[in-house]
């Protein structure tokens, strides 16, 4: 299958146009514009080598977390009722970004957050569309995540975390406040341990599609977004 290169012109293939390791795209700009419609869309970028151009995917399986069936282990409630981590969200966003490309992942050589990612992420987060949720200590970052909004929908891109536990509060106390805003889903995009303990589970492409064309119905809550829920309160919202 050949994967198309895309032109100046803003516009995707099809999704469901994917090769087998979902990739849809190649090339093509990260303007604000381009990014928010391979989101509506149901692509997503990933550069795969600082050299080399963006590719834009639309895996198959989708894993996704649905607030109101996500899991919570009993000592990460814990934590979140201890206040160990106080969470804030949308007002450090570029050092959460500059932390998720410096953290090390395992199996991966080096980041995949490009500059021109920390870029086009910082300007959509400027342009009311990317949030980034934040775990602080004494006054220190010491962990959180950001992501994009549409609709009644959180696409989460990455996460750090350099105290215990400070990604995992940060991510909870978000799923807590989407229950309480009525969010459908978080689009983990691809598997991961540490999100299955959260609940994430896999949809087929076109189930994801749909579920996106239904969400992107009801108006984008623009940021920058402040909580109603602290993370002891977040808690109680959040059903398993």
């Amino acid at each position: 299958m050949t994967i198309p290169w895309l032109s100046k012109k803003l516009t995707f293939p099809s999704p469901e146009r994917a090769d087998k390791d979902g990739v849809v795209a190649v090339g093509g700009d990260l303007s604000v514009e381009r990014v928010l419609l391979a989101y509506r869309s149901g692509i997503f970028p990933w550069p795969v080598a600082h050299d080399m151009p963006v590719f834009w995917f639309s895996p198959d399986p989708r894993w996704v977390v649905v607030p109101t069936a996500a899991h919570v282990g009993r000592s990460l409630r814990k934590e979140m009722r201890r206040g160990t981590y106080e969470v804030r969200v949308d007002t450090a966003f570029a050092a959460v970004i500059a932390a998720c490309a410096e953290t090390s992942r395992p199996g991966q050589d080096s980041t995949w957050i490009t500059t021109d990612i920390e870029a086009a992420y910082i300007a959509l987060h400027k342009a009311g569309w990317a949030h980034s949720v934040e775990a602080w200590r004494d006054g220190e970052l010491v962990g959180g995540l950001y992501g994009i909004s549409l609709g009644k929908g959180f696409f989460g891109e990455s996460m750090f975390a350099a105290a215990p536990d400070a990604s995992k509060v940060a991510f909870a106390t978000l799923l807590g406040n989407l229950v309480a805003w009525g969010f459908d889903f978080v689009d983990c995009q691809t598997k991961t341990e540490h999100l299955q303990r959260f609940g994430a589970v896999p949809w087929k492409r076109k189930r994801f599609l749909e579920a996106l064309a239904q969400t992107l119905t009801h108006p984008t809550k623009m940021g920058p977004w402040s909580f109603e829920l602290s993370p002891a309160e977040a808690e109680k919202r959040i059903a398993g």
